[in-house]
């Protein structure tokens, strides 16, 4: 093997292990009493107590349920909006149509804390605050899911396209029956990275909510750190698990399609 080559897959190593060490700890304390975590015995006893222990400390089957809610809502916003106008990106000629798809890479530069109290002042002047519609409501439409949509579409032979045409399919119709089937692994993706976010966006969901009733889990998550209760490591990373577990899962099961849509991205 080359220097070279070695060096990078050392360092590939070096970065996973880095990355694996806090998941490591969280899975050693939360499946062990707490008298072991800060102390790694092989022959330690395995436990479900503090997970037990966190389900009870907060109201987590509220949470679990807005949270679903809540990225439900966002992910099917974004899907019809984003394939929209991913779709008149790439398939129909429009006046200012490179400027407006250029405005929509800029958004892409934007963080969306920037917008954090703006967007505040518009939930107030609606009338949402406190609500999973306010929470959702400013990513609902999403540049990235544009972007990355009409990437792709632009990728479909526009043979196709002039086929479903010619049997009498309309711009709706061949956008459903041709291009987001074509698409399925992109759609499937971007799903989990928009899943992945607003599962663990913590910091706007802090400041617009109030309530147990509209709380997803990573504001709800912060009652294990509060200082009446005192910190108790091994349910606190409990409680992580559960609340990272469903993503965990979902990335492991579609892996394969979320690195391949990537793949295949690029400004076209």
């Amino acid at each position: 093997m080359k220097p070279g080559r070695a060096l990078e897959t050392a360092g590939a190593w070096l970065l996973g292990l880095l990355w694996a060490l806090p998941l490591a700890y969280a899975v050693w304390t939360a499946f062990h009493p707490a008298e072991f975590s800060t102390r790694f015995v092989l022959a330690a006893p395995l436990t479900l107590e503090n997970f037990a222990k966190a389900w009870v400390a907060a109201p987590f089957a509220r949470y679990f349920v807005n949270t679903t809610l809540l990225v439900t809502m966002i992910l099917a916003a974004q899907l019809v909006l984003c394939t929209l106008a991913a779709y008149a990106f790439a398939r129909f000629a429009f006046a200012g149509r490179s400027i407006a798809f250029l405005l929509v890479l800029v958004q892409l530069m934007i963080m969306p804390d920037v917008l954090i109290v703006e967007n505040y002042r518009t939930m107030s002047r609606l009338g949402i605050l406190d609500t999973l519609g306010a929470i959702g409501l400013p990513y609902m439409a999403s540049a990235f899911g544009i972007f990355l949509l009409r990437q792709t579409f632009k990728t479909v032979p526009k043979e196709l396209d002039e086929a479903a045409r010619v049997e009498g399919a309309g711009a709706l119709e061949t956008l459903w029956r041709v291009y987001v089937p074509l698409a399925r692994p992109v759609y499937i993706a971007y799903g989990l990275v928009s899943i992945s976010y607003h599962w663990n966006n913590f910091l706007w969901p802090l400041i617009v909510t109030n309530s147990i009733q509209s709380r997803p889990l990573t504001v709800g998550l912060q009652v294990f750190s509060s200082g009446d209760q005192g910190v108790d490591w091994s349910i606190i990373t409990a409680a992580t698990l559960m609340t990272a577990g469903p993503l965990l899962i979902a990335f492991l099961l579609f892996q394969r399609q979320f690195v391949q849509s990537f793949m295949r991205a690029g400004i076209r």
